[in-house]
């Protein structure tokens, strides 16, 4: 896969799908993505599906998607898709409005 940055840093961008809404999907994965050490944001998308970036240590990328498809308890994944390698992002993980 294609790493962006130096360093062995990437960044990604995702599209998360199924039961992901109303099950705390953002927080959970606010927190795991805080824990892995990595920055980026996740939100809501009206669609019902959650939008997020990723960005840091490529092996914490790597390990975050392989969560991603478990998430929260009452979550049901039933997809997470790359979009594509995003811009490097600095300064922590956030919640953002849904969009």
């Amino acid at each position: 896969m294609n790493r962006n940055g130096a360093g062995g840093q990437r960044s990604v961008h995702v599209l998360i799908s199924g039961r992901v809404q109303g099950v705390g999907y953002r927080a959970w994965c606010a927190d795991r993505a805080q824990a892995l050490g990595l920055s980026g944001w996740v939100r809501n998308l009206r669609s019902g599906e959650v939008e997020a970036v990723f960005s840091g240590d490529a092996a914490a990328v790597e390990e975050m998607l392989s969560a991603a498809f478990e998430g929260p308890g009452w979550a049901r994944v039933s997809d997470v898709k790359v979009l594509g390698e995003a811009g490097i992002v600095a300064g922590g993980f956030e919640v953002r409005a849904t969009g």
